[in-house]
């Protein structure tokens, strides 16, 4: 059988023990938010007697169509994180908080569209059927070496080129640039792509409004009512599955509040002088305009295609979920396998006992960390389940570009929350080494510690789920701890 990632599968073996020949997906020391699928993997999962993945959008949907489309018909193919809830599993949104000074605007799919016919394996397209304004807008992404990638581009006309495609109940990160200051109105239609050469379904359309270097109280909305002015904070351009309805997702209105919906004709986006920023000596950004010329942009806040969905996936750093996951896991396969079902139940009592000390171990020692020390930073937001369990916060996060210097804001923001919460340790987690250098730089700044943190994967260092909890339970002690 087969997992998707190696924490999975390690849980598989517990449970199955000699009866069950468990393997990872994604390779030792892997992302599993960026893993590409090979067809050597295609070939493991046909063969595969039961696959597990952990969904809620923690791996790419790549991976997932790989799965599903060779998944033989008989054979179990579950996804953990949506199912362990009846298990007892707890899930929590995924809470992004990124200080940026002018809106972060990203494009969003709401709702499971089940009513439609989607599956997890469905996509929604997100076209730009008409922009009109004083001159041209481009919603690209930066990838994570640096290069942009065109959703919508308005220099050349648009065409069925200008689409993007979101997975249901996913989010994206985007840059938005606009080359003459002016009111600008762009119009986005969604349709639901079931795959398999089927037509798309359509969905709704609606027209949003941007004041781009000019008052937005003075400008008037596509719908020509009262303006519902968004400036701050995060705010999609969300396609809603069930419904149909295109709307902006938002809490501008009140920060750090639960986002809600506004009509695309009320909205007015908010794209101030501040805004401005200098188009750089790149030919890769020549569809900005010259190079030295000034757009205003709004920022994607997040370099490297970054599509995740609203629950955060990453139920195992709680060790209670674990053994939700762990539960599910004996039940499907003793229906694949039941003449093993004594095996997997004898297998799965022990294994329970085993993360019983292994939470208790865990709450003791983050219990010994003073409360005002009890803050995390790290590589990338993947604590939020380790820090509600165990009365710890996350205090920053970043996901940094790899092949660029670290940014002056980037730099600055890290550094005030290090120095205003005198964190005295961030944390990296080994599998993103390399790709920690804003992180590391403010540290060494700041005169901190670099610990480690295990996220998503495993390393040689640490081969099964409990020794990685056991050893992020120690670091978070030894670097937050009282000093000696």
């Amino acid at each position: 059988m087969v997992a998707t990632t190696e924490i999975l599968a390690d849980l598989v073996k517990q449970v199955g023990g000699d009866r069950v020949e468990a393997s990872s997906l994604v390779p030792a020391g892997g992302d599993p938010h960026s893993y590409e699928p090979t067809p050597a993997d295609a070939k493991r999962v046909a063969k595969a007697e039961v696959t597990f993945t952990n969904h809620l959008l923690l791996e790419p949907q790549a991976l997932i169509k790989t799965i599903d489309a060779n998944a033989a018909k008989d054979a179990p193919n579950v996804s953990l994180a949506e199912a362990a809830e009846s298990y007892g599993a707890n899930v929590i949104p995924l809470v992004e908080d990124i200080g940026l000074d002018v809106l972060w605007l990203g494009l969003r799919v709401r709702g499971s569209g089940k009513a439609r016919g989607a599956t997890r394996t469905s996509s929604v397209q997100l076209t730009a059927t008409k922009v009109d304004g004083p001159g041209q807008l481009v919603a690209y992404l930066t990838e994570s070496l640096g290069q942009p990638d065109r959703y919508f581009d308005s220099t050349d006309g648009l065409n069925a080129d200008d689409s993007t495609t979101l997975p249901p109940a996913a989010h994206t990160h985007l840059n938005w640039a606009f080359t003459k200051p002016g009111v600008y109105h762009l119009t986005l239609e969604g349709k639901l792509d079931h795959g398999g050469g089927k037509p798309l379904q359509p969905l709704g359309k609606g027209t949003f409004t941007f004041a781009v270097g000019v008052e937005p109280r003075n400008v008037k909305p596509a719908d020509g009512g009262t303006a519902t002015v968004l400036g701050d904070g995060h705010t999609d351009l969300t396609v809603d599955l069930d419904s149909g309805q295109v709307f902006a997702y938002s809490d501008a209105q009140q920060v750090g509040a639960a986002q809600s919906a506004v009509p695309a004709g009320k909205v007015v986006i908010d794209v101030p002088n501040r805004a401005l920023e200098t188009v750089p000596d790149d030919p890769r950004f020549a569809f900005l305009g010259s190079a030295g010329s000034q757009v205003h942009q709004l920022p994607q806040a997040v370099l490297g295609k970054h599509v995740h969905g609203e629950i955060d996936p990453h139920l195992w750093e709680d060790v209670a979920n674990a053994k939700a996951y762990v539960q599910l896991m004996r039940d499907t396969l003793i229906t694949a396998d039941p003449d093993g079902k004594q095996t997997y139940q004898d297998n799965t009592a022990g294994y329970l006992r085993e993360l019983d000390q292994l939470d208790e171990y865990v709450r003791s020692k983050l219990a010994l960390i003073p409360r005002d020390r009890r803050q995390m930073i790290t590589t990338h937001d993947a604590f939020g389940y380790l820090a509600e369990a165990y009365g710890m916060t996350v205090a920053g996060f970043v996901v940094p570009n790899p092949a660029q210097e670290p940014s002056v804001e980037q730099v600055r923001k890290l550094s005030e929350t290090i120095r205003n919460l005198k964190v005295p340790a961030v944390f990296i987690e080994p599998n993103l080494a390399q790709r920690a250098s804003v992180l590391t730089q403010v540290a060494h700044d700041q005169k901190v510690r670099v610990c480690s943190i295990y996220g998503d994967s495993f390393d040689d260092k640490a081969r099964s789920y409990v020794a990685m909890m056991r050893h992020n339970a120690d670091e978070l002690l030894l670097c937050l701890g009282e000093a000696k």
